[in-house]
């Protein structure tokens, strides 16, 4: 596989594939501080299909959280490939800090590190993950407002490569803001926005994002929602993502 084909592959299937980084405040790319609470748990079951100039891919991805503290968590989670090029990504584990909360202004900051455990230099021929393991460092800042939340995210990542041929940018940034609204009793309706780095190298180095979703709480212990996401300034290969997922807090 070229290394151009590679990118364009890469961006579709590792966009499915990153179990937490790609969804952490469900459908959304940008997270936010919350947690589970000391000894509170939460599984998360969802599916992605994305179109990238002709190309799609889909994948299912299921991610745990654990509440060590009641501002720290710890999660694993993964992603299974199940289009063409069929397989599992790269295991994602780490976890976020929630280290500054003010109550009265209702702001709070957290810190969340995780790393990509590789997966076989054959998978990543195939666009699954990173033959060689991967890390990064999210900032989150939340706000709660008058209309619902306001959340915004500062990441920088690395992600390695086994194939020292595969020219792909490796060093990844992101910048996000979700403002979510709740517009009626256990209805969210949320906007995403981003600037990014891109992985492909024949493309302009800084690529763009939106989504547009919705979140459903018909109790305190399940979430539904459902997200599309479509990727901007990514060069004349147009990405699109529908996404969607079920949430289980005990």
């Amino acid at each position: 596989m070229n290394a151009s084909k590679f990118a364009r592959h890469a961006a579709l299937a590792g966009a499915l594939a990153l179990p937490v980084p790609a969804h952490a405040f469900h459908p959304l790319i940008t997270d936010d501080t919350g947690s589970q609470g000391a000894g509170g748990n939460q599984l998360e079951i969802g599916t992605d299909h994305g179109r990238s100039g002709g190309a799609t891919a889909r994948a299912v991805g299921l991610t745990y959280t654990r509440g060590i503290a009641d501002n720290l968590d710890l999660f694993i989670g993964a992603a299974y490939q199940t289009s063409a090029q069929s397989g599992w990504g790269n295991v994602g584990i780490g976890a976020k800090w929630r280290f500054h909360e003010d109550v009265a202004s209702k702001f709070s900051l957290a810190l969340k590190p995780e790393v990509l455990l590789p997966v076989s230099r054959a998978d990543e021929a195939d666009g699954l993950g990173n033959g060689k393991t991967s890390y990064g460092l999210t900032l989150i800042a939340s706000r709660e407002t008058g209309f619902g939340e306001l959340h915004f995210n500062a990441e920088l990542a690395r992600s390695n490569l086994a194939d020292a041929a595969i020219d792909e940018r490796k060093s990844f940034w992101r910048l996000s803001v979700a403002p979510v609204w709740a517009v009626a009793d256990g209805w969210k309706l949320a906007f995403d926005l981003g600037l990014q780095a891109n992985p492909d190298r024949s493309q302009n180095a800084t690529m763009g994002f939106v989504e547009v979703g919705v979140v459903y709480c018909p109790n305190d212990a399940v979430d539904l929602s459902l997200g599309v996401i479509r990727d901007l300034m990514d060069g004349p290969v147009e990405t699109t993502t529908a996404t969607a997922q079920a949430t289980w807090h005990f």
